[in-house]
């Protein structure tokens, strides 16, 4: 009886290995093999992530350490420095919650699909498939987005290294676009020619990760003048203008939000994951435990040693980490070489939003939820990756970073847009969740598990996103003009009538909920 098993997966496994070039050893072990039949799919890309690369993987694309340096305008102006730090612990306890709710589904339904698969497996049947699909729409949508937000940081941050080194270079925001685009286009080059190395890489730049916030902490602790303590954990700041300290704060709470939201990526890669159903939830709250220890290391330094604020804030370069670095050190050498840590660890970030980014788009084409499904959803055989969806990827960042020239306001919506995003398919994903829990329905088995907290944290995650999401279409300061307005909202609801009228117009005819595949054992 043994013999016959073994020779039966022999033989599944050569009849895959012809059929899509994945080599044997790529396949992944029995319980990944389960859980592609389970959920109805068969394995096409290759399983070379393990633990450490994929734990690489969610910490050096979220950068929590260095999206809080480049947003520290938002914290300053909205909340100060007792806001920033109060406010990133709050942000780090609430998606703690959160990414524990997503981890126990990834256990569950280890998919690339993500939120937008769990939606369709946990909703309610009478709404199951139009949830889903919105949700993939919305997923899809975010991390688009992400790739253009990362890679404008980047960008923008050489700039503001040319403004530093030399007076006469006057900053155009067409400048900024083609290094965005060169970025991207690098990244590209790395999703494809060297996606192999993707897993060896990502184990790398963990470590550059690590290492290079000391590299900037010990000379600011070192040379910078520090403010004292009082000051800077309780000095609350509402340059804004809103109300009261409590809404300024929550306005700014916008910047430390997205320097922890997305821990999810991972799990867009789930089905290049060896041993995906207990590797993947490991890894994504071993990456937000991670993140949260650098990003407040680094977020206590700079508050210490920020100088005059006011002064930073005005500075010529765009960026206050830049001023803050050169008032500290003195040195435009020093100053260079620690602001270059930012500028690779967040192009290696764009390297792997790349690689979320274009899974995501893949496995909701294969599922015919866009149009032209079939183009997207295309696996080149021998390379084992979605090609089509990766250049995809280029092509839309190229064009959303166009908008850059006519117009900074509308880009930073497009960042804005990011956060909305995903926060409501993570709203979505865990309130379908919940009401399976609260209603006593069965869950599908999982290694990795809430136990009987489950109902609790899934409640406790939802009463943090929904203030923050509301919270995240406000503009910085409450006097809007056109310029500081906040678009964000706009484009949100623009992304969901699209959509909806897609869905309804033909999309629900093509649409495949991946809940008509599943195949679990009753």
């Amino acid at each position: 009886m043994e013999a016959s098993k073994s020779a039966a997966w022999m033989q599944t496994d050569a009849e895959e290995v012809n059929k899509y070039h994945v080599p044997a050893k790529y396949l992944g072990n029995g319980a990944d093999k389960r859980d592609m039949t389970a959920l109805g799919r068969e394995q096409v890309l290759r399983r070379n992530f393990g633990f450490t690369s994929i734990l690489g993987f969610g910490c050096t694309l979220i950068a929590t350490w260095e999206v809080i340096l480049t947003l520290l305008t938002i914290g300053l102006t909205d909340g100060g420095t007792a806001g920033l730090i109060w406010g990133f612990v709050i942000v780090c306890v609430g998606f703690l919650l959160v990414f524990a709710s997503l981890a126990e589904m990834a256990s569950m339904a280890p998919t690339s699909g993500g939120q937008y698969h769990w939606v369709s497996e946990f909703a309610p049947k009478s709404c199951q498939k139009f949830l889903s699909y919105v949700t993939g729409w919305l997923c899809a949508t975010g991390w688009q987005c992400a790739i253009v937000s990362i890679a404008f940081l980047a960008g923008t941050i050489i700039q503001g290294l040319i403004v530093l080194n030399d007076e006469s270079y006057v900053f155009q925001r067409w400048h900024g676009t083609l290094l965005v685009i060169a970025i991207t286009a690098f990244s590209v080059f790395f999703n494809t020619f060297l996606a192999k190395r993707l897993p060896m890489v990502e184990a790398l730049i963990l470590i550059l990760h690590i290492v290079g916030l000391f590299a900037i902490i010990i000379p600011l602790w070192v040379m910078a003048p520090r403010a004292s303590a009082k000051s800077v954990f309780t000095q609350f700041n509402n340059d804004g203008g809103w109300n009261s300290l409590g809404s300024s704060t929550l306005v700014g709470f916008s910047g430390t939000i997205t320097a922890m939201i997305g821990y999810d990526c991972a799990v867009h890669m789930s089905e290049e994951i060896r041993n995906a159903s207990e590797t993947l939830p490991r890894a994504m709250m071993s990456a937000v435990v991670v993140n949260s220890v650098l990003g407040f290391a680094m977020l206590v330094t700079i508050c210490f040693t920020l100088g005059d604020i006011n002064s930073i804030l005005a500075s010529p370069t765009g960026y206050p980490f830049i001023q803050v670095f050169f008032n500290s050190t003195g040195s435009y050498a020093g100053t260079n070489v620690m602001t270059a840590i930012l500028i690779v660890t967040l192009t290696a970030s764009t390297i792997t939003e790349v690689a979320t980014a274009s899974r995501q788009l893949w496995s909701f084409a294969r599922d015919n939820g866009v149009p032209f499904g079939e183009f997207f959803s295309h696996v080149n055989p021998g390379w084992n990756i979605p090609l089509n969806s990766v250049l995809v990827s280029l092509a839309i960042t190229a064009l959303l970073s166009l908008i850059n020239i006519g117009s900074t306001a509308a880009l930073t919506a497009i960042v804005s847009l990011t956060i909305t995003s995903l926060m409501s398919s993570y709203i979505i994903s865990i309130s379908c969740l919940l009401l399976k829990r609260i209603r006593g329905e069965s869950l599908p088995e999982h290694r990795w598990s809430l136990g009987k907290w489950g109902m609790a944290i899934n409640i406790a995650a939802l009463a943090y996103l929904w203030p923050v999401f509301v919270f995240a279409f406000f503009p910085l300061t409450s006097t809007v003009t056109p310029s500081t307005m906040n678009w964000s909202a706009v484009m949100y609801v623009g992304v969901i009538f699209f959509a909806t009228a897609y869905y309804w117009l033909g999309g629900r005819h093509k649409f495949v909920a991946p809940v008509a595949l599943v195949k679990r054992e009753q």
